[in-house]
Protein backbone atom coordinates (compact mmCIF):
# COMPACT_ATOMS: atom_id res chain seq x y z
CA UNK A 1 0.00 0.00 0.00
CA UNK A 2 2.88 1.88 0.11
CA UNK A 3 6.07 3.89 -1.59
CA UNK A 4 8.57 2.05 -0.05
CA UNK A 5 12.78 2.12 -0.65
CA UNK A 6 14.19 -1.24 -0.13
CA UNK A 7 17.64 -0.99 0.89
CA UNK A 8 20.30 -4.07 0.77
CA UNK A 9 21.55 -3.65 3.92
CA UNK A 10 25.12 -5.61 3.74
CA UNK A 11 25.60 -4.32 0.60
CA UNK A 12 25.15 -0.54 1.44
CA UNK A 13 26.43 -0.57 4.75
CA UNK A 14 29.45 -1.62 3.15
CA UNK A 15 29.99 0.96 0.28
CA UNK A 16 29.65 3.51 2.71
CA UNK A 17 32.45 1.66 4.98
CA UNK A 18 34.57 1.61 1.80
CA UNK A 19 33.91 5.61 0.80
CA UNK A 20 34.75 6.49 4.85
CA UNK A 21 37.77 4.46 4.61
CA UNK A 22 38.84 6.28 1.18
CA UNK A 23 37.96 9.41 2.41
CA UNK A 24 40.26 10.55 5.36
CA UNK A 25 38.67 13.40 7.05
CA UNK A 26 35.21 12.55 5.76
CA UNK A 27 32.16 15.31 6.47
CA UNK A 28 28.83 12.90 5.73
CA UNK A 29 26.29 15.78 4.04
CA UNK A 30 22.89 14.93 5.99
CA UNK A 31 19.99 17.22 4.52
CA UNK A 32 16.73 18.11 2.82
CA UNK A 33 14.92 14.39 2.53
CA UNK A 34 18.19 12.73 3.98
CA UNK A 35 18.32 11.58 0.16
CA UNK A 36 15.15 9.62 0.39
CA UNK A 37 16.58 7.91 3.55
CA UNK A 38 15.61 10.75 6.48
CA UNK A 39 17.60 12.78 8.22
CA UNK A 40 17.83 10.26 11.39
CA UNK A 41 18.96 7.67 9.65
CA UNK A 42 21.74 9.45 7.80
CA UNK A 43 22.97 10.99 11.77
CA UNK A 44 22.84 7.34 13.12
CA UNK A 45 24.47 6.03 9.53
CA UNK A 46 27.25 9.07 10.24
CA UNK A 47 27.64 7.99 13.95
CA UNK A 48 28.02 4.43 13.40
CA UNK A 49 31.12 5.28 10.59
CA UNK A 50 32.85 6.82 13.40
CA UNK A 51 33.34 10.44 11.71
CA UNK A 52 33.36 13.33 14.21
CA UNK A 53 31.84 15.92 11.91
CA UNK A 54 28.27 15.69 9.77
CA UNK A 55 27.09 18.74 7.09
CA UNK A 56 23.08 19.85 7.60
CA UNK A 57 21.99 22.00 4.72
CA UNK A 58 19.82 24.59 7.41
CA UNK A 59 19.91 25.64 10.90
CA UNK A 60 16.34 24.16 10.79
CA UNK A 61 17.55 20.49 10.38
CA UNK A 62 19.68 20.34 13.73
CA UNK A 63 17.52 19.14 15.62
CA UNK A 64 17.12 15.97 13.86
CA UNK A 65 20.42 14.84 14.16
CA UNK A 66 21.67 16.38 16.92
CA UNK A 67 19.89 13.76 19.22
CA UNK A 68 21.52 10.71 16.55
CA UNK A 69 25.04 11.92 15.85
CA UNK A 70 26.70 13.17 19.10
CA UNK A 71 29.96 15.26 16.92
CA UNK A 72 30.21 18.38 15.21
CA UNK A 73 27.46 19.76 13.22
CA UNK A 74 28.26 22.03 10.25
CA UNK A 75 25.74 23.97 8.93
CA UNK A 76 26.35 24.79 5.33
CA UNK A 77 23.71 27.97 4.91
CA UNK A 78 25.57 30.68 5.58
CA UNK A 79 25.32 32.50 9.09
CA UNK A 80 22.77 35.73 8.67
CA UNK A 81 21.45 38.00 12.01
CA UNK A 82 18.40 36.90 11.26
CA UNK A 83 15.95 33.56 11.61
CA UNK A 84 16.74 30.38 12.74
CA UNK A 85 20.22 30.95 12.89
CA UNK A 86 19.71 33.27 16.09
CA UNK A 87 17.17 30.03 17.33
CA UNK A 88 20.17 27.57 17.86
CA UNK A 89 19.15 25.57 21.24
CA UNK A 90 22.20 26.74 23.17
CA UNK A 91 22.36 22.84 24.48
CA UNK A 92 24.08 22.69 20.68
CA UNK A 93 26.26 25.81 20.82
CA UNK A 94 29.71 23.90 21.96
CA UNK A 95 29.11 21.88 19.19
CA UNK A 96 27.59 23.74 15.89
CA UNK A 97 29.84 24.93 12.94
CA UNK A 98 28.52 27.78 11.66
CA UNK A 99 29.13 28.97 7.56
CA UNK A 100 30.46 32.78 7.84
CA UNK A 101 30.26 34.24 3.97
CA UNK A 102 30.66 37.86 5.10
CA UNK A 103 33.07 40.11 7.43
CA UNK A 104 29.85 41.64 8.40
CA UNK A 105 28.02 38.04 10.00
CA UNK A 106 31.86 37.25 11.13
CA UNK A 107 31.65 40.90 12.96
CA UNK A 108 27.59 40.44 14.22
CA UNK A 109 28.37 36.44 15.00
CA UNK A 110 31.26 37.29 17.62
CA UNK A 111 29.57 40.13 18.99
CA UNK A 112 26.50 37.72 19.89
CA UNK A 113 28.67 34.57 20.87
CA UNK A 114 32.51 35.61 21.25
CA UNK A 115 33.78 32.02 21.17
CA UNK A 116 31.89 30.74 18.50
CA UNK A 117 33.26 28.16 16.04
CA UNK A 118 32.91 28.41 12.54
CA UNK A 119 34.48 28.80 8.64
CA UNK A 120 35.17 31.31 6.36
CA UNK A 121 33.56 30.36 3.33
CA UNK A 122 35.74 31.21 -0.09
CA UNK A 123 34.09 32.57 -2.85
CA UNK A 124 33.80 29.95 -5.60
CA UNK A 125 33.45 29.67 -9.55
CA UNK A 126 29.42 29.13 -8.49
CA UNK A 127 28.95 32.43 -7.49
CA UNK A 128 26.76 31.71 -4.57
CA UNK A 129 28.32 32.19 -0.90
CA UNK A 130 31.24 33.13 0.69
CA UNK A 131 34.00 36.12 0.84
CA UNK A 132 36.31 37.25 -2.21
CA UNK A 133 40.03 37.67 -1.34
CA UNK A 134 39.88 41.04 -0.36
CA UNK A 135 36.82 40.39 2.23
CA UNK A 136 38.52 37.28 3.34
CA UNK A 137 41.89 39.03 4.13
CA UNK A 138 39.42 41.86 6.48
CA UNK A 139 37.88 39.01 8.30
CA UNK A 140 41.56 37.97 9.15
CA UNK A 141 41.94 41.00 10.06
CA UNK A 142 39.24 40.98 12.36
CA UNK A 143 39.49 38.00 14.25
CA UNK A 144 42.71 39.13 15.35
CA UNK A 145 40.93 41.15 17.66
CA UNK A 146 38.88 38.25 18.89
CA UNK A 147 40.88 36.00 20.62
CA UNK A 148 38.02 33.37 21.96
CA UNK A 149 36.84 32.89 18.16
CA UNK A 150 37.39 29.46 16.86
CA UNK A 151 38.29 29.20 13.43
CA UNK A 152 37.82 25.54 11.89
CA UNK A 153 39.08 26.57 8.48
CA UNK A 154 38.25 27.80 4.91
CA UNK A 155 35.33 26.23 3.07
CA UNK A 156 34.90 25.59 -0.66
CA UNK A 157 31.52 24.63 -2.31
CA UNK A 158 32.80 23.98 -6.17
CA UNK A 159 30.26 23.67 -8.86
CA UNK A 160 29.39 20.54 -10.32
CA UNK A 161 30.84 21.15 -14.13
CA UNK A 162 32.67 18.85 -15.76
CA UNK A 163 36.82 19.38 -16.10
CA UNK A 164 39.15 19.69 -13.29
CA UNK A 165 38.93 22.02 -10.38
CA UNK A 166 42.61 22.02 -9.26
CA UNK A 167 43.56 24.89 -11.01
CA UNK A 168 40.73 27.28 -9.42
CA UNK A 169 41.13 25.06 -6.12
CA UNK A 170 45.42 25.81 -6.43
CA UNK A 171 44.13 30.02 -7.14
CA UNK A 172 41.62 30.16 -4.30
CA UNK A 173 44.32 28.66 -1.80
CA UNK A 174 46.63 31.16 -2.47
CA UNK A 175 44.61 33.83 -1.02
CA UNK A 176 44.23 31.76 1.94
CA UNK A 177 47.84 31.70 2.69
CA UNK A 178 48.46 35.18 1.62
CA UNK A 179 45.29 36.31 4.29
CA UNK A 180 47.96 34.38 7.40
CA UNK A 181 44.41 33.09 8.51
CA UNK A 182 45.26 30.86 11.80
CA UNK A 183 43.96 27.53 10.32
CA UNK A 184 45.70 24.41 8.23
CA UNK A 185 42.40 22.76 7.48
CA UNK A 186 40.15 22.83 4.02
CA UNK A 187 36.84 21.87 3.46
CA UNK A 188 35.56 20.95 0.29
CA UNK A 189 32.89 19.62 -1.76
CA UNK A 190 33.37 18.02 -5.50
CA UNK A 191 36.32 17.21 -6.12
CA UNK A 192 37.16 13.60 -7.54
CA UNK A 193 39.46 10.88 -5.63
CA UNK A 194 42.31 11.94 -7.90
CA UNK A 195 41.88 15.50 -7.10
CA UNK A 196 41.88 15.40 -3.46
CA UNK A 197 44.91 13.00 -3.97
CA UNK A 198 46.72 15.55 -5.51
CA UNK A 199 45.65 18.57 -3.45
CA UNK A 200 46.87 16.38 -0.28
CA UNK A 201 50.44 16.05 -2.19
CA UNK A 202 50.34 19.91 -2.88
CA UNK A 203 49.24 21.28 0.04
CA UNK A 204 50.88 18.93 2.81
CA UNK A 205 50.69 21.43 5.83
CA UNK A 206 46.74 21.59 5.02
CA UNK A 207 44.29 19.30 6.36
CA UNK A 208 41.83 18.25 3.30
CA UNK A 209 38.13 17.53 4.57
CA UNK A 210 35.97 16.07 2.35
CA UNK A 211 32.31 16.95 2.38
CA UNK A 212 30.77 13.71 0.66
CA UNK A 213 27.02 13.31 0.34
CA UNK A 214 25.57 11.76 -2.81
CA UNK A 215 28.04 9.71 -3.48
CA UNK A 216 28.03 8.34 -0.23
CA UNK A 217 25.02 7.88 0.60
CA UNK A 218 23.34 7.36 -3.26
CA UNK A 219 26.60 5.90 -4.69
CA UNK A 220 25.82 2.22 -5.02
CA UNK A 221 22.55 2.43 -6.61
CA UNK A 222 22.45 -1.27 -7.14
CA UNK A 223 21.88 -1.32 -3.11
CA UNK A 224 18.46 0.43 -3.48
CA UNK A 225 15.46 -0.74 -5.14
CA UNK A 226 12.38 1.65 -4.96
CA UNK A 227 8.51 -0.47 -5.36
CA UNK A 228 5.03 0.81 -5.15
CA UNK A 229 1.76 -0.91 -4.82
CA UNK A 230 -1.26 -1.74 -7.07
CA UNK A 231 -4.26 -0.84 -5.45
CA UNK A 232 -6.49 -1.31 -8.06
CA UNK A 233 -6.71 -3.20 -11.68
CA UNK A 234 -9.95 -1.91 -14.41
CA UNK A 235 -10.40 -2.76 -17.54
CA UNK A 236 -11.52 -0.40 -19.93
CA UNK A 237 -12.75 0.23 -23.64
CA UNK A 238 -12.02 2.55 -26.00
CA UNK A 239 -13.84 5.61 -25.26
CA UNK A 240 -14.40 4.76 -21.84
CA UNK A 241 -14.25 7.79 -19.38
CA UNK A 242 -12.11 7.76 -16.20
CA UNK A 243 -10.27 10.00 -13.80
CA UNK A 244 -10.34 13.23 -11.97
CA UNK A 245 -11.09 14.83 -15.80
CA UNK A 246 -12.99 12.88 -17.56
CA UNK A 247 -10.55 11.85 -19.99
CA UNK A 248 -11.42 8.78 -22.58
CA UNK A 249 -9.54 5.78 -23.02
CA UNK A 250 -7.54 5.87 -26.25
CA UNK A 251 -7.76 2.27 -26.85
CA UNK A 252 -8.97 -1.19 -24.88
CA UNK A 253 -6.69 -1.77 -22.15
CA UNK A 254 -6.29 -1.39 -18.36
CA UNK A 255 -6.10 1.37 -15.88
CA UNK A 256 -3.69 0.60 -13.12
CA UNK A 257 -3.93 2.45 -9.69
CA UNK A 258 -0.52 1.94 -7.93
CA UNK A 259 0.50 3.91 -4.43
CA UNK A 260 2.83 7.03 -5.06
CA UNK A 261 1.89 10.56 -6.21
CA UNK A 262 2.60 14.15 -5.66
CA UNK A 263 2.89 13.90 -2.15
CA UNK A 264 6.12 11.74 -2.73
CA UNK A 265 7.59 13.71 -5.19
CA UNK A 266 6.17 10.98 -7.99
CA UNK A 267 5.76 13.28 -11.55
CA UNK A 268 7.22 16.43 -10.41
CA UNK A 269 10.17 17.58 -12.58
CA UNK A 270 13.48 19.62 -11.57
CA UNK A 271 14.99 21.93 -13.72
CA UNK A 272 17.59 20.36 -15.24
CA UNK A 273 21.40 22.40 -16.59
CA UNK A 274 20.58 21.00 -19.96
CA UNK A 275 20.11 23.60 -22.40
CA UNK A 276 20.95 21.35 -25.71
CA UNK A 277 18.80 21.30 -28.65
CA UNK A 278 17.62 17.61 -28.33
CA UNK A 279 16.29 18.24 -24.37
CA UNK A 280 14.41 21.23 -25.47
CA UNK A 281 12.93 19.35 -28.28
CA UNK A 282 12.39 16.29 -25.60
CA UNK A 283 10.30 18.94 -23.57
CA UNK A 284 8.34 20.24 -26.20
CA UNK A 285 7.78 16.79 -26.90
CA UNK A 286 6.46 15.70 -23.16
CA UNK A 287 4.19 18.89 -23.23
CA UNK A 288 2.77 17.66 -26.77
CA UNK A 289 2.38 14.14 -24.89
CA UNK A 290 0.88 15.91 -21.63
CA UNK A 291 -1.85 17.94 -23.69
CA UNK A 292 -3.40 14.41 -24.72
CA UNK A 293 -2.51 12.45 -21.63
CA UNK A 294 0.48 10.49 -22.80
CA UNK A 295 3.20 10.93 -20.72
CA UNK A 296 5.82 8.19 -19.46
CA UNK A 297 5.37 7.35 -16.08
CA UNK A 298 8.50 6.36 -13.05
CA UNK A 299 6.49 3.18 -12.78
CA UNK A 300 7.87 0.20 -14.72
CA UNK A 301 6.01 -3.35 -15.39
CA UNK A 302 8.27 -6.20 -17.21
CA UNK A 303 10.98 -3.61 -17.36
CA UNK A 304 9.15 -1.10 -19.52
CA UNK A 305 7.87 2.14 -18.30
CA UNK A 306 4.61 2.72 -18.57
CA UNK A 307 2.17 5.84 -19.30
CA UNK A 308 0.41 8.21 -16.78
CA UNK A 309 -3.51 7.56 -17.62
CA UNK A 310 -3.57 11.25 -16.42
CA UNK A 311 -1.58 13.47 -14.20
CA UNK A 312 -0.84 11.63 -10.64
CA UNK A 313 -2.84 12.26 -7.28
CA UNK A 314 -1.82 13.51 -3.96
CA UNK A 315 -0.63 9.71 -3.03
CA UNK A 316 -1.32 7.53 -5.68
CA UNK A 317 -1.48 7.34 -9.54
CA UNK A 318 -3.27 5.77 -13.11
CA UNK A 319 -1.56 4.27 -15.52
CA UNK A 320 -2.77 2.98 -18.93
CA UNK A 321 -1.62 -0.66 -20.14
CA UNK A 322 -2.92 -1.23 -23.39
CA UNK A 323 -4.83 -4.63 -24.58
CA UNK A 324 -2.11 -7.60 -24.55
CA UNK A 325 0.65 -6.13 -22.02
CA UNK A 326 0.97 -8.77 -18.47
CA UNK A 327 -1.58 -7.37 -15.88
CA UNK A 328 -0.63 -7.62 -12.06
CA UNK A 329 -2.58 -8.65 -9.64
CA UNK A 330 -3.82 -6.03 -6.60
CA UNK A 331 -1.26 -6.31 -4.29
CA UNK A 332 1.67 -6.63 -6.69
CA UNK A 333 4.74 -4.25 -6.39
CA UNK A 334 6.04 -2.55 -9.38
CA UNK A 335 9.42 -0.67 -9.28
CA UNK A 336 9.58 3.08 -9.92
CA UNK A 337 12.51 5.34 -11.01
CA UNK A 338 12.51 8.15 -8.98
CA UNK A 339 15.16 10.96 -7.79
CA UNK A 340 15.69 10.09 -4.44
CA UNK A 341 16.51 13.98 -3.08
CA UNK A 342 12.99 15.09 -4.34
CA UNK A 343 11.01 11.76 -3.46
CA UNK A 344 9.33 10.99 0.11
CA UNK A 345 9.18 7.24 0.93
CA UNK A 346 7.04 6.08 2.87
CA UNK A 347 8.85 3.46 4.21
CA UNK A 348 12.52 2.54 4.07
CA UNK A 349 12.93 -0.86 4.32
CA UNK A 350 16.57 -2.12 5.21
CA UNK A 351 17.22 -5.79 4.31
Amino acid sequence: MSLVLHVDGERWRAHLRSVADAHPGLVPVCKGNGYGFTLARLARKSQWLGVDTIAVGTYDELSHVATRFDGSLLVLTPWRPFGAALEVDPALADRVVHTVSRPQDLTDLLARQPDARFVLERMTSMQRHGHGARELWASADSLRAHPRARLEGVALHLPLAQGSHLGEVERLLNDVVAAELDTHTIWVSHLTDHELATLRASYADYEIRPRVGTALWLGDRGALRVTATVLDVHPVERGDSFGYRGRTAPKSGHLLVVSGGTAHGIGLEAPTGDSGIRARAATLARGGLDAVGFVRSPFSIDGKQRLFAEPPHMQASMLFLPSGSHVPEVGDEVDVRVRFTATAFDRVVVE
